[in-house]
């Protein structure tokens, strides 16, 4: 039978979306245009580039086919729906602007199939003006159609947080912003199907404004408590008594955590990097190139608390046998994209320390083209290692038990009982 949807991109994005579809009944096609991934796809691998060691269970996917989910590879698929959702990868280059490319590809594939009165959808992470500016031109040109006359536009920023049991699609507001007003309720009708709330913005600029925002807001308030910890460290107070303390206050302040770094998916988008710049649009965001320092400082921060550790024992780095706990970006997910572990571990690696790491979602891991060796019991790991060093709190770790194991433990979240590990 036909879809009803589209999703075009199977990585961190467009997964979630297709989970959530499908599950509400939304008879759903998943496309990748290379029919290896589509395959990797089929069997429970995500995809090559999609960000992540992560996998589907075969009982998810199962689900998932007999409520009419299906991956292909074919683009006539395309053609067959009344919705397409572009949820293709735009990482950051090295230039350190986002890398549009893969949702132009995707434009350019769907507007050779594009049907009048379709709804085309963005949700990968762009700059302001890029739905307007960049994708529709693209629609159009590839197509003959007319965007707001002939199919609906809109973006809507992806809000997913893997690993979090409390929100998941159904409970978390969906932000829309179409071309036009008619674009931006056929956005609302297509994702009220399985979305309990949906928030209308004035208009596509709007929408990817809100995800600069909270991108943004994320990485500004993790660095300022980043700050802290070096802060409180150096004095001697113990900063995650201070955050307990202060999470109490019942107005004014939200709660964030210090950690080894920031990553995952949701990179932070500096106006001063953004392509329009050269239009004369003002100043950089300033607290936001600030938020990138501190937070790109981490890493190296935890590997010199890792040396003063090692010497304060009597031990060098040089030879030092140090485990690392937790290689993903996030606690119970296996997404490594943008960990701060792997600079951890090169900072380490060059300093002549010899590695291992242990996670439950990660079977193998790679730094300076090299496999890590893993550990297969963590705690026989903790035992045998000069340092162990907690990166990511994952519910399977038994916190209090690594401290009497570990000779030496390092929390770099705080998540063990007070007093039981040296703290970041």
């Amino acid at each position: 039978m036909p879809a009803d949807l589209a999703v075009i991109g199977l990585g961190h994005l467009g997964i979630p979306l297709a989970q959530a579809a499908t599950a509400a009944g939304v008879r759903t096609v998943g496309y990748d245009p290379d029919p290896r991934a589509a395959a990797d796809l089929r069997s429970g691998r995500l995809p090559s580039g999609s960000g992540g060691e992560g996998r589907l269970s075969a009982a998810e996917l199962r689900r998932m086919a007999s409520q009419g989910f299906r991956i292909t590879a074919d683009p006539a698929e395309l053609g067959r729906v009344r919705t397409a959702v572009i949820c293709a990868p735009t990482p950051l280059g090295d230039d350190r602007r986002l890398d549009l490319s893969a949702v132009g590809e995707a434009a350019r594939t769907l507007a050779a199939r594009l049907r009048p009165h379709t709804t085309v959808l963005l949700e990968s992470t762009v700059y302001p003006g890029t739905t307007e500016e960049f994708l529709r031109p693209l629609l159009e040109e590839g197509s003959g159609l007319r965007a707001g006359r002939d199919f609906h536009l809109a973006y809507s920023p992806c809000r997913h947080d893997p690993g979090n049991r409390a929100h998941g699609p159904a409970n978390t507001p969906k932000v829309i912003g179409g071309l036009t007003p008619a674009c931006t309720e056929a956005a609302a009708a297509f994702y009220g199907r399985f979305t309990e709330k949906v928030v209308r913005a004035r208009g596509t600029r709007e929408a990817e404004t809100v995800k600069v925002l909270e991108t943004n807001y994320r990485h500004v308030n993790i660095a300022l408590v980043n700050e802290m910890a070096v802060y409180c460290h150096d004095l001697g107070v113990d900063v995650w008594d201070v955050v307990r303390c202060a999470e109490t206050k019942p107005f004014g302040f939200q709660s964030f955590r210090p950690g080894p770094g920031v990553g995952g998916h949701g990179v932070p988008v500096d106006h001063g990097h953004m392509a329009d710049q050269q239009r004369g649009l003002g100043l950089p965001l300033r607290m936001v190139e600030l938020a990138q320092q501190v937070n790109g400082r981490m890493p190296g921060y935890v590997t010199r608390r890792c040396t003063a550790l090692l010497n304060e024992y009597g031990k060098s780095a040089r030879g030092a046998h140090v485990l690392l706990l937790g290689v993903g970006y996030k606690a119970d997910v296996a997404d490594a994209e943008g960990s701060p572990a792997r600079e951890i571990a090169s900072r380490l690696i060059e300093l002549g320390a010899r590695l291992s790491y242990h996670d439950p979602y990660v079977a193998r891991w790679r730094v300076l083209g090299r496999e890590v060796e893993r550990a297969d019991s963590v705690y026989e790991a903790a035992a045998d290692a000069d340092l162990t060093v907690l990166l990511q709190p994952h519910r399977t770790y038994d916190l209090q038990g690594l401290a009497v194991k570990a000779q030496l433990l390092l929390d770099t979240r705080g998540a063990g009982p007070a007093g039981t590990a040296h703290r970041l």
